[in-house]
């Protein structure tokens, strides 16, 4: 049983890879240059993922049947304390506060949006994978609110940075809010369906979008010296202890099937790519998180099929 599930696991985690690899290739061959990847990840993240949120919001979901949907935003930022949580045991290892801010930031943010939406959908039947986009959406206006909040705060400490509210609220952000509004109100009936299709097409492009923009995101990094020890236990917090514990915690609590992979696929997710774009941005030297995202990335290709294989095998397929 166990050896079919990491089959079935590792086929999809491979065919996500694969899309990734041709975005890695495509920016280290120069058909693709910097200003083009930056571009497609702006139309990812203002223009796709929104309107996929909102079809998907307006098609699947409402509140008599999702009348726990609040857990989902709260869920995310459990998981991002977690993660900071276990961190905090080990900055001890690290000397410069700027070494243990980003070794916190590496454990504490995970990839939550790109791959597990690219996962789901290589995993899961069609009947399965609406409610799971559900989930994911509402999980991700927590994350986001807490990545552009206390992330950015975090990765670029200074005592006297302010928190810029507009930042909070990115397109995918407003978009959820927005479709639950519209729900909220009984007005997604008033959406006629002839609109909503060729939207639904414009957000059929997310997927492989999304992740040429990981995949070329990990090939702009940039690898000088590599630290050991810190690849070793954020991979170790990040890819083996907190998925594992979550794993211990799902069978225990006996959670529904679908909350209790979507939970265990957030965990065993490698560090966020946006990371190494926050650093960027504000202008902060890059000492951990290049390193830790490309080998976390890379090491995670081994550790996703095993945890949800694990998954599967006691749970999913009795």
């Amino acid at each position: 049983m166990f050896l079919d599930s990491i089959k079935i696991t590792a086929v999809a985690v491979a065919q996500i890879f694969i899309l990734g690899a041709i975005g890695y290739f495509l920016v280290r061959k120069k058909f693709l240059s910097a200003e083009g990847l930056n571009a497609i990840s702006r139309l990812v993240i203002e223009v796709t993922l929104p309107v996929l949120i909102f079809c998907q919001l307006l098609k699947d979901f409402s509140f008599r049947l999702y009348p726990n949907w609040w857990i989902f935003p709260l869920m995310s930022i459990a998981i991002n304390a977690a993660g900071l949580a276990f961190g905090l045991l080990f900055i001890g290892f690290f000397k410069g506060l700027q070494h243990r801010l980003q070794f916190l930031s590496l454990v504490t943010f995970q990839n939550s949006g790109y791959l597990p939406l690219a996962l789901i959908a290589a995993l899961l039947p069609a009947e399965k994978v609406g409610p799971m986009f559900i989930y994911l959406f509402l999980f991700l206006t927590g994350f986001n609110l807490v990545m552009f909040s206390a992330g950015v705060h975090l990765l670029c400490f200074h005592k006297n940075r302010r928190l810029e509210l507009g930042s909070l609220f990115s397109p995918p952000v407003i978009a959820t809010l927005v479709s639950l509004v519209i729900i909220f109100f009984g007005l997604n009936k008033l959406v006629p369906p002839d609109l909503l299709k060729p939207l639904r097409l414009l957000g059929d492009c997310t997927l492989p979008l999304a992740m040429l923009v990981v995949g070329g995101s990990l090939a702009q990094i940039n690898l000088r010296s590599i630290n050991p020890q810190a690849i070793f236990l954020m991979s170790l917090l990040k890819l083996l202890i907190l998925p594992g514990l979550g794993l211990w915690l799902i069978l225990k609590l006996k959670l529904p099937q679908l909350v209790g992979l979507f939970i265990l696929i957030e965990l065993a997710m490698p560090p966020a790519t946006l990371l190494s774009v926050i650093t960027g941005h504000y202008h902060k030297e890059d000492l951990l998180v290049s390193q830790g995202i490309f080998f976390g990335h890379l090491l995670s290709i081994l550790t996703i099929p095993l945890f949800l294989s694990l998954y599967f095998a006691l749970v999913m397929i009795q």
